[in-house]
């Protein structure tokens, strides 16, 4: 008689309990978080393929996910950091603008303010990162080709430390995953069981340019440190490190510079007066010598501009912009510079003067403007 008290009983309080989180199914789950999700779509300006000064508008679509009471969305920075327009699209339909307050390029992460909050938006749980085991059920919610709100599930395949995978986000912690992303994926929240934000989706790699298997995540844990409680600072501004031969083609006064590639309007790189390049140019398979003289007349008669693009290094690049050489009198050079120049920013209160030291036209200049 005892033991079928005990029985009753224990099958009485787990009726009242109710199952746990991680036990309800895909669907479930994907229903309750997926108002959280939105799609983000950008526009900026780009140099154009032909002709000197010329741009043309490029629209970017992403997704992203709501982690705040106050509009706070958690995106992808190689969608945003440089978007001269910005709108959010919830899963009702309605479209909000919104503007980057923090961004860190490195690891492809940055934080956007909501113009204003939709009355039925739902806010989503930023998890513990440093939980997640290989072989983790996950799955993604995004706009892959613009298609909004589109699931992808599959499990955790491996863990990688900052600057072990892909050299151009060094700084970002990521988690493979096997779950499909596409293009439009990009920014959209990884979600654990619990319906818990546990990555932001970066890239992928892939030989067909389609999706094969190999998708990355940068962790919730390395996101919240680097936009909620370091608060990187958002330029506005995308360069490309010169170096080496590079550095002496483009006849720097020093071993390393970046050239400024694109700059968003009404950007803190803008209000200080940085210049992104205005020219580009093809070789179309032919290799040059550079950095030799330049012949700028003949007899007095001053030669066209060209109006061809050029692939430097295997890169389409912007040239004929500034070339940063230093910020607040610390030399650009490598790793090292670029995070005490972060740790040198991160000291300065809203408002202080920044000091960037620029190559321009053969010259160097000194840009001053405050900090946002």
């Amino acid at each position: 008689m005892g033991t079928r008290l005990v029985a009753l009983l224990t099958a009485a309080m787990f009726s009242w309990i109710g199952l746990p989180a991680e036990a309800q199914t895909l669907g479930q789950v994907f229903k309750r978080v997926s108002a959280s999700v939105v799609v983000v779509r950008t526009r900026e300006q780009e140099v154009a393929a032909r002709g000197q000064g010329q741009t043309v508008n490029i629209s970017g679509v992403g997704s992203g996910v709501l982690i705040s009471a106050d509009g706070k969305v958690m995106t992808a920075a190689h969608l945003v950091h440089t978007a001269d327009e910005i709108s959010a699209e919830f899963l009702d339909g309605e479209i909000v603008g919104a503007r980057v307050i923090a961004s860190e390029p490195e690891a492809d992460v940055s934080l956007l303010q909501l113009e204003r909050m939709p009355p039925r938006a739902v806010v989503a749980k930023l998890g513990d990162s440093d939980r997640v085991d290989v072989g983790d059920q996950v799955f993604i919610v995004g706009a892959p080709y613009g298609i909004g709100h589109t699931l992808s599930a599959g499990h955790i395949s491996a863990r990688h430390k900052p600057n072990t995978v892909y050299s151009e986000f060094s700084l970002a912690e990521f988690l493979q995953t096997d779950a499909a992303i596409n293009q439009g994926n990009s920014g959209g929240p990884m979600f654990n069981m619990a319906g818990e934000v546990i990555g932001t989706v970066s890239h992928i790699i892939s030989k067909s340019g389609g999706f094969e298997g190999l998708g990355f995540v940068v962790t919730s844990n390395m996101a919240r440190r680097l936009l909620l409680e370091r608060k990187a600072l958002w330029t506005g501004m995308e360069g490309y490190v010169l170096t080496g031969d590079l550095a002496k083609a483009f006849n720097l006064p020093q071993p390393v510079g970046v050239l400024v590639q694109r700059v968003a309007e009404r950007s803190p790189a803008t209000l200080i007066g940085l210049r992104p390049g205005t020219m580009k140019a093809t070789i179309d398979g032919k290799v040059l010598a550079v950095g030799g003289d330049i012949i700028l007349a003949v007899q007095g008669i001053p030669l066209r501009p060209g109006t061809m693009k050029a692939t430097i290094d295997g890169k389409v690049l912007a040239v004929g912009g500034d070339i940063i050489l230093a910020v607040q009198g610390i030399p650009v050079q490598d790793r090292g510079s670029y995070e005490r120049i972060q740790e040198r920013l991160s000291r300065l209160h809203p408002g202080a003067e920044v000091t960037i030291t620029v190559l321009r036209e053969g010259r160097q200049l000194e840009l001053r403007g405050p900090l946002p």
